[in-house]
């Protein structure tokens, strides 16, 4: 298995107000945690109060430093943890991190509720 470049600054946040049939989101965390590890992605795993995603919930959200955000929800008691560590990878690998072809990401493509993109650096807004 190839691993992926270190991205200390790659974060997945899991909302720790989704309704949860079971768990927590600290358990989640957790699972995330060991998923991306076991993936070979260097990521901070971490909980957020909300993301938005009320109506449809279990949701988390990726970012990093210079790069674009995605938050996704409608996320089962029984996360496509494959398909987060194929988004992170293609996240990792796109440029600015925005993804022009999800399909590598499986069914959490389907999942998407918004994607912004990055703020220009400084030299780039010159």
């Amino acid at each position: 298995m190839q691993k992926m470049p270190a991205d200390p600054a790659l974060r997945l946040l899991v909302c720790s107000t989704c309704h949860r049939e079971s768990g927590s989101a600290a358990e989640e965390c957790l699972r995330a945690q060991a998923m991306m590890a076991q993936a070979g992605i260097e990521a901070d795993v971490a909980e957020f109060a909300c993301l938005g995603g009320c109506d449809t919930p279990r949701s988390i959200a990726v970012q990093a430093a210079g790069r674009a955000s995605y938050v996704f929800s409608g996320l089962g008691a029984d996360w496509p943890d494959h398909d987060i560590a194929a988004f992170c990878r293609l996240y990792l690998n796109a440029p600015n991190g925005w993804i022009e072809d999800a399909r590598p990401a499986g069914q959490l493509r389907f999942h998407l509720r918004a994607r912004v993109p990055a703020l220009p650096s400084v030299a780039e807004g010159d």
